[in-house]
C-alpha cells in the first residue's frame, strides 16, 4: 500500500508540474513579441538611455523640449507632430552627413524630392504592413533620398533610405539647426483628394494620400521609450494604453476605410448587417484610437451626425494646441481639429 501511495504522489506532482509548465507556456505565448525596431539615425544616445539634449534638436529658441512632439512651441499653442533629431556628423561645409534608416521593414509609399512642394521639404513615407496597426513612418527635411530608392520598394529594418538635411518649402533650415523630422502615425482616409478639393485650397495636392494633412502622428519618443522598457512591446499594445480625451457618437451607416485598414482599433467586429453609427474615442491630439460599431437602437435620440458624449476637461485644457471641443450654448461640440478629422474619415 505504501508503494502505491508513493507512486500516486509522484504521478500527482508530475501532473501538477506539467500543468503549470503548460500554463506558463500559454501565458508566454499570449504575450506580444517585442518588435525589432531601429533608431532612425546613427545617434546612439537614446538607446543608451541618455537625456534628450543628446539627440533632440531644438528650434531657434534653444529650448531642447521645442524639438519634441506636442504643444512644444509658441507657449504651448503650436502643435509639432514629430520629433527633431540632431546630426552627429558634418562635412567641411557644416552640412549634416548622417544616414537615415527605416525603423521597421516596410514599403516605400511616397518620396517627395522637390523641397518647395511641402513644408516637410524632401521627405519619405514608409508604410509598415507587417505590424498591427499598420502604421507609417515619415522622414523629413532630407538632403537626399538614397539613390535608386523608389515608391513601391520594400525596405528592411535599419536599411539606409536617405541622408539628413535641412530642406523646407520656403527657405532652407539654417545649418546650425539641420535635423531629421521623424513621425510615426496613421493615415486618415484613402479618399483624401475629394476632401482636399472641397476645401478650395489654392495649391495643388502633390502628395496623394500621403499629404501631411491626411497623416496623424503620435509621439514617437513616447512609443520608443515604452517599447524600450517593454511597457508597449508593439503598436497594438501602445494604442491600447492611449487615454481618451473625447468620446464621440457619430450617426452614419458608413464603414470608413480607416477601420478596414486598422482593424486592430475595433473594440468588436462590425456586424454582418452593417452599422447604425460609431462610438469613437479620440486621444489628446485627436487620433481616433478606439472604434465601437453601434446598432440602430444605440443611436436613438442622437441628433445630427456627431455628438460628444464624454470629455476629459483636464486633458483638453493641458493640450491647448489642439481644438477638439468647443462650448456652444452650454453644450460641447466638436472643435476645429476634431471636425477636420471627422470630415476626412467620413468624407464630409
Amino acid at each position: 500500500m505504501a508503494f502505491y501511495y508513493k507512486l500516486y504522489i509522484i504521478h500527482y506532482r508530475l501532473a501538477v508540474a506539467v500543468a503549470l509548465a503548460l500554463l506558463f507556456a500559454g501565458a508566454a505565448r499570449a504575450q506580444p513579441a517585442k518588435l525589432d525596431m531601429a533608431w532612425p539615425t546613427p545617434n546612439t544616445a537614446f538607446m543608451q538611455g541618455r537625456g534628450i539634449e543628446a539627440y533632440i534638436q531644438p528650434t531657434a529658441s534653444g529650448v531642447t523640449t521645442s524639438g519634441l512632439y506636442g504643444g512644444t512651441r509658441n507657449g504651448g499653442r503650436r502643435f509639432h507632430e514629430g520629433i527633431d533629431l540632431m546630426p552627429t556628423l558634418r562635412d567641411t561645409r557644416d552640412e549634416p552627413l548622417d544616414a537615415i534608416f527605416a525603423v521597421l521593414p516596410g514599403v516605400v509609399r511616397h518620396i517627395n524630392l522637390v523641397p518647395g512642394n511641402s513644408n516637410y521639404g524632401r521627405y519619405i513615407v514608409i508604410e509598415h504592413p507587417g505590424v498591427s496597426p499598420a502604421v507609417y513612418s515619415l522622414y523629413a527635411h532630407l538632403s537626399a533620398a538614397q539613390p535608386g530608392l523608389r515608391a513601391g520598394d520594400t525596405v528592411a529594418r535599419g536599411q539606409r533610405i536617405a541622408t539628413m538635411g535641412r530642406s523646407s518649402d520656403v527657405i532652407a533650415i539654417p545649418k546650425s539647426r539641420a535635423h531629421l523630422h521623424f513621425e510615426l502615425g496613421v493615415r486618415l482616409t484613402d479618399n483624401f483628394q475629394p476632401w482636399y478639393d472641397a476645401q478650395n485650397f489654392s495649391g495643388k495636392n502633390k502628395h496623394g494620400v500621403w499629404n501631411g494633412m491626411n497623416l496623424m502622428g503620435f509621439d514617437p519618443l513616447d512609443f520608443f521609450s515604452k517599447w524600450r522598457t517593454g511597457a508597449a512591446p508593439d503598436f497594438r499594445a501602445y494604442f491600447a494604453r492611449m487615454k481618451p480625451a473625447v468620446r464621440v457618437r457619430y450617426v452614419t451607416r458608413t464603414v470608413p476605410d480607416f477601420t478596414r485598414r486598422y482593424p486592430a482599433l475595433l473594440t468588436k467586429p462590425v456586424p454582418p448587417g452593417g452599422v447604425g453609427g460609431w462610438e469613437i474615442q479620440f486621444n489628446e491630439t485627436g487620433i481616433p484610437f478606439a472604434w465601437t460599431p453601434l446598432g440602430a437602437t444605440e443611436i436613438v435620440g442622437i441628433a445630427g451626425e456627431a455628438r460628444i458624449v464624454w470629455k476629459d476637461d483636464a486633458i483638453l485644457k493641458a493640450w491647448r494646441c489642439k481644438s477638439l471641443v468647443l462650448n456652444q450654448r452650454g453644450a460641447p461640440v466638436p472643435g476645429r481639429d476634431l471636425r477636420t478629422v471627422l470630415g476626412l474619415i467620413f468624407g464630409q
